[in-house]
């Protein structure tokens, strides 16, 4: 007989409630979905995804990206997921937040499912509690309270359980959805329902109409008629599969009713290559099919029927049958209140079964190549890396014309869809290619002892020394928008520090970045270390390569001030250099030159103003307001096409003033330029501290103790006297390039060029030496003598 259809739990949903609930439903419906698409609610902090939701079923996506595009989307909850740990009652606050999640998708317009286990340990709940009561009742008149301890719970039939728990797991259900003003309805199956073609056609046909009507239909095995298991002889093809366990329920269901997406929770993180907890057990991204030859099973799940090779054939049959299946961790404190929204954005959680296998390495491959690379890369002599990047400074030049024509290609790409400052860092020339080669060559000239490099020795007894040298940080991520020259000059710095390096660029420059990747590991060759330094071309997003913590070390972030800021806040447990605005400030003090002010706000400003260290605001003094200096600088701006806003002093003093400005701590990164009036330097200086951002900050005077003061008191990376913020650059100072500008307090600070690549580790050589000769009654003595340090090749 055809499983019966529940609203509550309690009252079946019979002919008489049919008409009310459809109506109530598409009532509902037409609120919440006036359009193609629904207006999203405001009531969650989970963020909306609104993209198309319609496609043609009969195939599954082919990668993570595309499951935003998910319309029907299956949740199956483990028990693992539901039960709390003692197995006896339901995690409540784990379901309460799953049910957020399927609702907000719901309010999306997707068509959710549930596939949930819970109910015999829900039943389980009740009658130990039914029993205890009638045990300790019957104890206490006949043998007084004494004997209430030796009270023994008989073992419960799982059968049982789940009568007892069935009606009261639905009506929790129930209780949640309705909070966001979705009507969800049980459906209790078994084995027979698949299998017998009218039964099957009618529970396909009550689906199809609880999901039209938007309600979420919530599904389960019906454990208190269902057989005991048989052995595992199923799953041999996609016509055959029985309902056994909520694991090959769901599959059923997902393939039965055409979904586009399977999601499976459980308590493991997805599957591993071996079971979790074993040393060398690694998370799994993406499995195909073929695969599970190379995976080991360990044992179930502490509760449910099915253990993880359940759980992979079950997803295997419902990839053959046109669904996309993640498998994920559910029970995470930190991740299961947004585990199910995480998936459908595209998020990198758990294991993604696709049919389709990339043409190149995933980027976890790719990381473990660059840790391995940049071992090798280490061990070369200083000789042999220098070489490595003079090559690469040739192939920039020799091959010019193919690098040009790459770049022509992403221009003609960007037209019309970037703004005017990102096509200008998108441009390559001829002259930036010479530039670029001349930098490199810096480089190489000062890598011959940075690796390696002896910075302390101390003898601390005797025939025991201790030396502490420089050593590379391991493995670099270099993610980089709308630069394709950052590419070579990141790769040598890397090269000359012998670290492995990973490079994601903006798809904005990916013919540019192809050939110069390319020619970067032609150079790499000549000593066998091509691997060191992977570009990373898969879909990967930003935000999911910042959580690889085993493979990455460091992460650097060369763009906008929004990509930085939004990598500090992805990165979980990996440092990250940069800084997320570059708001510099120029101070022109009451005793400055005329002629040396204009031209210093004019190159800090107009020389290019998309420059992390271009000027953006600018400090004059009180007493310059209508002199000839003042007038000549805004005569300057004005020529250029500079657009001011004034600060609320400047424009206090004005009678028709620029636009004023919105915030003082804003980056422009175009030819605009916010102009505030200070009384002293010393007011200037705490402006900078207010509204800078440690980044660059200028004094343009002709007093010696007025700069000295200046200098020293001003909290940045770089400060200056009478110089542009421009010089704020690796290769003006002399580094050779750099690969960012840290605003950081801790390591390195200003621009980041090769010394900053380095960390160091500490060699101790004794003979036979051990800490309890060095005791009060022992027979040596510590020294610490300081001995000397070669000194460093600075040809």
């Amino acid at each position: 007989m055809l499983s019966q259809v529940y609203r509550s739990g309690f009252q079946p949903f019979n002919q008489h409630l049919l008409p009310w609930a459809q109506s109530t439903a598409l009532s509902r419906y037409q609120r919440v979905q006036p359009s193609a698409i629904r207006h999203i609610r405001s009531w969650s902090n989970i963020p909306f995804i609104t993209v198309p939701l319609s496609r043609a079923h009969g195939k599954s996506f082919a990668h993570r990206s595309e499951l935003k595009h998910a319309k029907r989307i299956v949740v199956k909850l483990g028990s693992a997921v539901v039960t709390r740990g003692d197995e006896c009652g339901l995690a409540l606050g784990r379901l309460a937040s799953i049910v957020e999640q399927v609702s907000v998708l719901q309010n999306q317009g997707r068509e959710m499912m549930l596939v949930t286990s819970g109910a015999v340990a829900f039943g389980k709940q009740r009658l130990r509690h039914e029993i205890l009561l009638s045990q300790s009742v019957r104890q206490a008149l006949h043998s007084g309270q004494n004997h209430l301890k030796e009270m023994a719970i008989p073992v419960l039939e799982a059968r049982a359980c789940a009568a007892a728990g069935q009606s009261g797991l639905m009506a929790l259900y129930e209780a949640m959805f309705t909070q966001y003003s979705i009507c969800a309805a049980q459906i209790l199956v078994t084995n027979l329902d698949f299998h017998d073609e009218q039964k099957r056609r009618n529970l396909n046909g009550t689906l199809h109409e609880l999901l039209r009507m938007n309600i979420v239909p919530i599904v389960n095995t019906n454990d208190a008629v269902v057989p005991p298991a048989e052995p595992n002889s199923d799953l041999q093809g996609v016509n055959v599969i029985s309902v056994k366990d909520n694991d090959s329920l769901a599959a059923r269901l997902a393939v039965e009713m055409k979904t586009d997406l399977l999601i499976v929770l459980s308590d493991v993180e997805g599957l591993f290559d071996s079971p979790p907890g074993s040393d060398d057990a690694k998370l799994i991204d993406i499995f195909y099919p073929g695969d599970q030859q190379s995976v080991t099973f360990g044992t179930k799940s502490r509760v449910g029927m099915g253990g993880m090779e359940a759980k992979v054939k079950a997803a295997l049959w419902a990839l053959q049958g046109g669904t996309s299946v993640v498998i994920a961790n559910g029970t995470h404190p930190k991740v299961s209140g947004h585990v199910i929204t995480d998936i459908v954005e595209g998020k990198k959680v758990g294991t993604f079964f696709s049919e389709v296998k990339p043409a190149g390495p995933t980027v976890e491959q790719q990381g473990e190549m660059a840790r391995a690379g940049g071992r090798m890369l280490a061990t070369l002599e200083p000789e042999q890396r220098a070489e490595i990047i003079h090559h690469l400074a040739d192939l920039l030049t020799d091959q010019r014309d193919e690098i040009l024509l790459a770049n022509k290609k992403d221009l003609e790409e960007a037209e019309g869809r970037l703004a005017a400052p990102l096509l200008k860092r998108l441009s390559l020339s001829t002259s930036k290619l010479n530039s670029l080669a001349i930098g490199l060559r810096q480089i190489a000239a000062s890598s011959q002892d940075s690796v390696g490099r002896i910075l302390r020795r101390t003898r601390v007894a005797k025939n025991l020394e201790l030396e502490q040298v420089t050593v590379p940080i391991g493995v670099l991520l270099v993610i980089f928008e709308s630069r394709p020259d950052c590419l070579p000059q990141v790769a040598a710095l890397a090269i000359a520090s012998g670290n492995g390096l990973l490079l994601k660029g903006g798809k904005e420059a990916a013919h540019s970045n192809r050939i110069l990747h390319l020619l970067t590991q032609e150079a790499l060759s000549i000593h066998g270390v091509k691997e060191a330094v992977q570009l990373v071309n898969t879909r990967e997003e930003v935000e999911d390569l910042c959580r690889l913590d085993k493979l990455i070390d460091l992460i650097i972030p060369r763009g906008s001030s929004q990509l930085v800021r939004d990598i500090q806040k992805a990165a979980k447990g990996i440092p990250v250099m940069g800084h997320s605005e570059g708001i510099c400030h120029m101070y022109v003090d009451s005793e400055a030159s005329v002629d040396k002010a204009t031209r210093l706000v004019r190159d800090s400003k107009c020389e290019y103003p998309a420059a992390c260290n271009a000027l953006e605001t600018l400090l004059i003094h009180r007493d310059l307001l209508r002199t000839p200096l003042f007038d000549q600088i805004i005569d300057m701006l004005r020529v250029e096409q500079v657009k001011i806003h004034a600060g609320p002093r400047f424009a206090s003093y004005l009678t028709f003033s620029p636009s004023e400005v919105k915030s003082l701590r804003t980056e422009y990164g175009d030819l605009e330029l916010c102009i505030e009036v200070v009384d002293s330097v010393q007011e200037a200086i705490d402006h900078i501290h207010k509204y800078g951002s440690s980044h660059t900050d200028v004094i343009v005077t002709e007093n010696e103790k007025t700069a000295e003061f200046f200098l020293q008191h001003v909290d940045s990376a770089c400060v200056f006297w009478n110089a542009s913020t421009r010089f704020s650059d690796g290769y003006r100072f002399g580094l050779g390039a750099e690969v960012g500008i840290s605003t950081s307090r801790i390591h390195a600070r200003g621009p980041v060029g090769l010394e900053g690549l380095l960390t160091t580790k500490w060699l101790l050589r004794g003979q036979d030496h051990v800490v309890s000769d060095f005791s009060e009654h022992g027979s040596l003595k510590y020294l610490h003598e300081n001995l000397p340090v070669p000194q460093r090749n600075t040809n």
